[in-house]
């Protein structure tokens, strides 16, 4: 009774929409709603006529009357009209449900296609034919993650670059993965498509209206999985064309600071930002580490030891170990800066800068 109680005040309290799938914002995820609710209210149907059925027999037909049981052992019209009705019901489910799963399944002309990479525990977005691609990471700060302070509206939904998309355009999402199983999942645009290594799996969406949505991945992928999420903005095309521009001029930068000569300060401080979006989740924001599976780094023996070996295992990684080889993920200038912050951050003053042009050597070396 109490159950029943609290279910009807919580149900009161609570918008039913809020209890419901969303209907999304695009044509496909409007399908799937409208499915959901066509096989939600046939099993409504279904479930109303043969309780009601149930419960009159158990009403009508009680010993107490002095109904004797009917024999329907063998009857020819029962066993057709159990087989029969099923069937019916099974093709006008599965109607609507094979046109839905063929719209959702037609990746054919598109007008841009972004490969999308998986990473413990970020996104690569490639926009293919453009040359822009960039990592997206989560951006929520760690005080607030370990409860220092208030935590935001969007707390585990934001990150640092979001993926940019024009609105009225069909696009195509090619979906892989570089080390363990994701998944790539965003309610409002119905698409949710595994991202397995080796294997590139497609899905498309067309946004009809500008916005911001979210997603998460979906799949159980390590002890961070709670913190990849995902951000699409839709932009008017004009608006898209202008960000893509700004994107180009960043790459173009970016790859102009391989060959300027840093100081020391700059170097660290810019490696400050990469350690915390990239390693803090495991090594911590101290250095301290989590042993015995992520190691400290304050007053360690790789960033405060051989210079070359502590280049060697940022970028390559440490097999056997959840070290991930940050060489393809991070730029050279990236991986120069956060290697310089791990060996003079947190009393490890040992001193040394690392260049970008010592990780570009490195790589060259191999």
């Amino acid at each position: 009774m109490g159950l029943l109680l609290f279910s009807s005040i919580a149900l009161a309290e609570e918008p039913l929409s809020k209890l419901n799938l969303r209907p999304g914002v695009t044509e496909v995820s409007q399908k799937a709603f409208d499915l959901h609710m066509i096989i939600l209210w046939i099993c409504v149907a279904i479930g109303v006529v043969v309780f009601s059925i149930m419960f009159w027999s158990i009403l009508m037909h009680r010993k107490s009357l002095g109904v004797k049981p009917a024999d329907f052992h063998e009857s020819t019209k029962i066993e057709l009209l159990w087989t029969i009705i099923p069937v019916f019901i099974l093709v006008a489910m599965a109607i609507p449900a094979t046109t839905t799963l063929v719209s959702m399944y037609d990746t054919k002309e598109s007008d841009l296609d972004i490969f999308i990479t998986g990473y413990q525990w970020k996104w690569k977005y490639e926009y293919m034919g453009q040359d822009v691609s960039f990592f997206s990471v989560l951006a929520t700060p760690q005080n607030e993650i370990h409860n220092q302070e208030a935590k935001g509206e969007f707390y585990l939904l934001e990150v640092d670059q979001p993926l940019v998309v024009p609105v009225g355009k069909k696009i195509r999402f090619l979906v892989t993965a570089k080390d363990v199983i994701h998944a790539w999942w965003v309610p409002d645009l119905a698409v949710k498509k595994d991202a397995v290594p080796g294997f590139v799996n497609e899905a498309w969406t067309r946004i009809d209206k500008p916005g911001v949505y979210r997603g998460q991945c979906a799949e159980l992928c390590g002890k961070d999985h709670g913190f990849m999420p995902i951000v699409v903005v839709a932009k008017s095309q004009e608006d898209y064309d202008k960000w893509l521009s700004e994107r180009k001029e960043v790459a173009r930068k970016e790859a102009e600071l391989k060959s300027k000569q840093w100081t020391l300060a700059e170097l660290t401080a810019r490696g400050e930002e990469v350690y915390s979006k990239n390693c803090a989740a495991c090594h911590q924001v101290n250095g301290a580490g989590a042993p015995p599976a992520f190691p400290p780094l304050k007053g360690s023996k790789i960033a405060t030891g051989d210079r070359a070996e502590h280049i060697k295992i940022v970028v390559n990684g440490k097999p056997g170990t959840y070290m991930a080889a940050y060489g393809p993920q991070l730029s050279e200038v990236d991986l120069a800066a956060v290697i310089t912050y791990e060996r003079n951050a947190w009393g490890n003053s040992t001193g040394d800068q690392v260049n970008p042009i010592d990780i570009v050597n490195f790589k060259n070396s191999k």
